[in-house]
């Protein structure tokens, strides 16, 4: 039989991440209505926060899904699509794949920018596509979870612009972890989840709507993701579904969290322990799949040397260490090992840790790896 996990597990792959303390706190208070005075009262703070968060313009309706980061992605396809919209989509991974799928489930007519995994887009090549063929909704993923790639949204989305269409961008794995700026950006639906760059547990997917989206919106095909019942829960206090109080009351903290923190400050925080990781993983002898000025801070593709099995390297972590990191997908399946640094998991102490376990793992099978190069080599990056 079955019982609860009674061992801590050090959560280093693509998510969830760790959640705080303090959000984990939040999760044992009084359980209570989804219309309840106190409820409605969280819910108004965190729209407000959302709003701020995302550097959303003015007019902006901000809420959080009840689902995962799919959820986000389908109740921004589900009222910005319907049948005979022309959408295009940047495809760099697997995330865009899915964006492209649900696309296509909605009934748009689909064309694609098809690039090479672990990769970013070039601009240009989009603005070629749309010149071809126009496109009303431009679709991307600004932090590509299954390749390790940071895609450069704010010039994807003025390319969009410049014909006219409004952008749908996932920002599942950035949300909290990479600057996003949805207003100075000109983006219009944006979409991120609960358990990564703001360590929340799964099962709210943050979304917002500009007022561009807004105005483009269209009659939702979903009733569970309808914009429009959805606002009139959020706001009119309307029945539409009961909304989980206890995973709100995790968000409400992990964005009350950000916001001491400062987005600035995270942010730089994301890409400090991002670079202290490369310095150790370059002083073992190993590099990430990206290029430099492509790569994540919050997701690192870490290639798997050649000769290594990389389904037991990350069994000996989890088995020895308690450490959980991620594999490839796809055509990067046994190629990669995606190893997250986001938000509660973007710490010094768990980079060290985890150094040094890979190469308790590498040397395991053989792998002739300087002892201590990497967490020595990550100190030293930790000082400068």
């Amino acid at each position: 039989m079955a019982s609860l996990p009674q061992t801590e597990r050090i959560l280093l792959g693509p998510g969830p991440s760790l959640a705080s303390p303090r959000v984990m706190r939040a999760l044992a208070a009084p359980v209570v209505s989804h219309l309840d005075p106190q409820m409605v009262a969280l819910l108004d703070d965190v729209r407000e926060r959302l709003v701020r968060l995302f550097r959303a313009p003015e007019g902006s309706f901000a809420l959080a899904v009840s689902g995962t980061g799919t959820s986000g992605m389908e109740t921004a396809v589900a009222n910005l699509v319907q049948p005979g919209t022309r959408a295009h989509v940047v495809v760099t991974g697997y995330f865009g794949e899915r964006l492209a799928q649900m696309l296509d489930r909605y009934g748009a007519t689909v064309t694609r920018t098809d690039v090479e995994w672990g990769r970013a887009c070039d601009p240009a090549a989009v603005r070629a596509a749309l010149k071809t063929q126009p496109a009303d909704v431009v679709a991307m993923v600004h932090a590509e979870t299954s390749t390790g790639v940071l895609n450069p949204v704010e010039a994807l989305a003025a390319v969009a612009r410049e014909q006219g269409a409004v952008t749908i961008v996932d920002a599942v794995t950035s949300f909290g972890g990479h600057p996003l700026e949805v207003g100075p950006w000109g983006l219009g639906a944006v979409y991120s989840c609960s358990q990564k760059c703001l360590s929340a547990p799964s099962g709210l997917a943050p979304v917002v709507f500009t007022p561009e989206a807004r105005a483009r919106a269209v009659k939702s095909r979903s009733f569970y993701f309808d914009l429009a019942l959805l606002e009139d829960y959020w706001v009119r206090r309307k029945y539409h579904h009961t909304m989980s109080s206890t995973l709100v009351y995790a968000l409400h903290e992990a964005l009350a969290a950000v916001d001491e923190e400062g987005l600035q400050a995270r942010w730089a925080r994301h890409e400090r322990h991002h670079r202290i990781l490369l310095a150790g993983l370059e002083a073992m002898g190993l590099s990430v799949l990206p290029p430099a000025g492509e790569r994540l801070w919050t997701l690192n593709a870490v290639t798997v040397p050649a000769g290594v099995d990389e389904a037991a390297v990350r069994k000996l972590l989890l088995t020895e260490f308690q450490m959980e990191i991620g594999s490839g997908l796809g055509p990067l399946a046994g190629r990669i090992w995606r190893v997250g640094l986001m938000g509660a998991s973007s710490a010094p102490h768990l980079i060290l840790l985890f150094l040094g376990a890979l190469e308790r793992a590498l040397r395991a099978q053989g792998v002739k790896v300087p002892p201590g190069a990497g967490t020595a080599a990550a100190v030293a990056a930790m000082a400068n």
